[in-house]
């Protein structure tokens, strides 16, 4: 069960040789607590609260790598997986990066089931083929406010390079602070 809440105390306990926290949670516990109470270990993960992103932004992400693909004639597929490259953020499996490796011959960037960053690993497998190392990246819909602006960002940078409309600076200022990003 996933909820959010806040620390309200932390002690030590020197004779068990336990730190004891007590969290103030939002969401109703009591039946997830009345199920594991009585379980010898648990999971607990704790981490920094961040909103998610808006669907708005991520359709206006969408809507920009459309006007990208059609200036640059390539597939929207290719177009969303070179700005996830750039901008997007890798996935990360029990504190690590998660590598494929995958025949090199093989077209990854007209891919839309997965999001791949190529590395410049290459290696000849007992096939006698060609297989490159490949850094598995998140899609967009898991990012929260911040990752989804880093990306529209850079996307949007890139949008002015090629000479295509967006929104004003304030019309994007303004969609960012409803995502609850700080403007810098």
């Amino acid at each position: 069960m996933k909820c959010t809440g806040t620390f309200e105390q932390f002690y030590v306990d020197y004779f068990r040789k336990k730190q004891l926290v007590t969290v103030a949670v939002n969401e109703d516990v009591r039946q997830e607590y009345d199920r594991l109470k009585d379980k010898e270990k648990l999971t607990v993960e704790i981490k920094q609260y961040r909103e998610k992103r808006s669907l708005s932004a991520n359709s206006y992400f969408h809507v920009l790598v459309g006007k990208l693909a059609d200036k640059l004639g390539t597939s929207n597929a290719y177009m969303k997986n070179t700005l996830l490259q750039r901008y997007g953020q890798l996935a990360i499996e029990n504190d690590s990066i998660v590598p494929l490796v995958i025949r090199d011959d093989i077209d990854m960037m007209e891919r839309e089931e997965m999001h791949l960053r190529p590395t410049d690993k290459v290696r000849c497998m007992d096939d006698g083929k060609l297989y490159r190392v490949y850094l598995l990246l998140r899609g967009s819909h898991t990012y929260d406010t911040e990752e989804m602006s880093r990306l529209i960002d850079g996307t949007v940078q890139e949008c002015k390079e090629q000479g295509i409309e967006t929104l004003t600076p304030a019309q994007l200022e303004e969609m960012k602070q409803k995502w609850g990003v700080e403007i810098g």
